[in-house]
Order: C-alpha cells, then structure tokens, then sequence
C-alpha cells in the first residue's frame, strides 16, 4: 500500500475550515499535514480537530518543506494561478479553488507546467466526484429522456457584506467565478457537450463586481439558460429537459449541506421516481480521487482542460455582456 499523501494547506480561509481541511483529514490515503497562515492563531480551529498539524507563517516555507507531498489552495481567486505554478515548481501536486484562473488563457501555464513535472494540478470542482451529477451524466448518455432539448440551472445566494472577498474586484470576486462555474461546469460534464454560442448576457455589477447575470447559450444539441446571484434568496437547481422525460436535480451542488442529493425522473406519461445518495460526502469523494490519481496514476474526473472549457465560457459570458452593453 503507497504512503498517505500528505496535504499542505495553503490559506486559512473559512471554507478550508469548514469543510476542505476536514475533508482531507479523513479521506482514505489523505493526511492533512500542515496550514500556512498569517497568524498564528488562525490555525487554533485547525488544530480543534486535526491537533498534530505543523503551522509555517510563511507559504513559501511550507512549498519547501519535505514533509508536504500535495497542497490545497483556497486564497483568493487572483492568487490561484501564481501560487499552484509555485507549487509545482516546488515538487507538490496541486488540488486548487475554483476558479483556477480568472481568464481561460492563463490555464495554459498550469497546463504546460503540469506536463512539464508530471505533477498533478486540478481544479477543486467537487461535484463531478459526487455520484448523482455521473448519475445525471449516464441517464443522458442512455436516452433515458429522450433527445435533449433544454438544461436551465439556477443558482444563488444572498452576500452583501463589501468586505467579503467576493465583493471586492481586487480579489477576483464576482458571481460567474464563484458559482457560475457550477451553473456552466455542471450542464458541460452531464452532456459532454461544448456551447457554440452565447445568445444572450445579461450582467448586473455593484463596486465594479458581477452580482448577478442572467445567461441563454447554445450547445450543438440543446439550448441553455441560467442564472447566477449574490443577491438573491438562496437556491439552487439544475433541470434536463428531453422529448419524452425531465431529469430534476434539486441540490446540484451543495448536496447533502444545503440540502438531499436527490435526482427527480419523470417519464412522458408523469411516473415519476427519486434517486437519492443520502451518505455520499462529496469532498471527502474529490481528495480520495486526488489521492488516488496522483499516487496510482488513476483517471481524474476533472483536468485541467475540462476546467479550461467553463472559464472559456464565463469569458465569453462576459465578452458578449459588453458586447451588448455597446451595442
């Protein structure tokens, strides 16, 4: 049996608290080895459930230390490319907040240095590990509902705190990099499909950030809509509409937290049936995935270029939004 990868992580962020340093904790082959942080004392809450992990108040001093194998990196959106380059310049392979990039091009460089070193270097897009979006995935491919006709994804959540670093455009903050990677990234993977066009943009911006936009794109076999907010009541959907069936999925990507992961089926005469994952933690699923694909050379449900094809698409997201702001 290989030796447990041993996690480094890079940032003190709340979500690493609450649910991306626990997660690597107890994962399978996982060992969440150390924290990077400005201060001391952040590490406190860290140390509540994993006691033995060394803290470096210096990021670079960890990306040195012998005893890390992999980093996970959940600062700020702005800081996500330079610091995995630096990881893997310094020997680690690298599990990455989403978005990975700010914009589709400087994907390239992850992707050249990743080849380079034979490192493993992934977006951190956890709903692909979780069984009922590959659920979603095989009842499409199998024709469960018939030809594809239409994918509507909504998804929201109301922050209006300024401080917030999704607020604030010095921190690549905005609701397309946060969760619109999730409203894209999700209609992508269940359809291997690529959109062809963005048809319409609609974005709503406060202090110089996307809060809101509004999006209808076209995918070679079926039409898109959806909608992303930071402004808005929280929810979240993502419904596949066929010739002769409907696939509902109710908590597409904070499942089993903001609510059931649950896939609804309706045939075309109205039968209806549910398919439930009760148990599945999709983050512990993403670091034993990450593990075994950096240790055993397994398959990893989410390359870099898938995670290149979402930023293309936010990007034309925006470049058609202003496109129409001009016109």
């Amino acid at each position: 049996m290989s030796k447990p990868l041993r996690f480094g992580v890079l940032g003190a962020s709340d979500f690493a608290l609450r649910h991306m340093a626990r997660a690597i904790h107890e994962a399978e082959g996982a060992v969440f080895a150390a924290l990077a942080t400005s201060s001391e004392d952040k590490a406190t809450p860290f140390r509540a459930f994993a006691p033995d992990i060394a803290v470096f108040t210096d990021y670079d001093a960890m990306l040195a230390s012998e005893g890390i194998d992999a980093v996970y990196i959940p600062l700020p959106n702005h800081l996500h490319v330079d610091w995995s380059l630096k990881a893997m310049e310094a020997g680690k392979h690298v599990l990455c907040e989403k978005p990975i990039a700010m914009k589709a091009a400087e994907i390239d460089r992850l992707i050249a240095k990743r080849d380079e070193t034979g490192l493993l270097c992934a977006e951190a897009f956890m709903i692909v590990h979780h069984p009922q979006l590959q659920r979603v995935r095989d009842l499409l491919a199998a024709g469960e509902i018939g030809r594809l006709e239409r994918v509507e994804v909504g998804f929201s959540f109301d922050n209006p705190d300024v401080t917030n670093i999704r607020n604030r455009p010095e921190t690549g903050g905005g609701a397309l990099g946060d969760i619109g990677v999730y409203a894209f990234g999700c209609a992508r993977f269940a359809t291997g499909e690529e959109p062809v066009a963005i048809t319409h943009a609609e974005i709503t911006r406060e202090n110089g950030v996307d809060v809101t936009a509004e999006v209808s794109a076209r995918f070679p076999s079926f039409g898109y809509h959806g909608y992303v907010s930071m402004r808005m009541a929280p929810f979240q959907e993502a419904r596949f509409h066929g010739r002769s069936g409907v696939i509902v999925v109710k908590t597409p990507f904070n499942a089993g937290v903001a609510g059931l992961a649950e896939i609804e089926i309706t045939d075309g005469q109205g039968t209806r049936r549910v398919e439930s994952f009760p148990t599945v933690r999709q983050y512990v699923m993403q670091v034993e995935n990450f593990v075994c694909s950096a240790t055993e050379g397994a398959s990893y449900p989410w390359s870099l270029e898938d995670a290149k094809g979402t930023q293309a698409m936010i990007d034309a997201v925006f470049k058609a939004a202003f496109d129409a702001d001009q016109g």
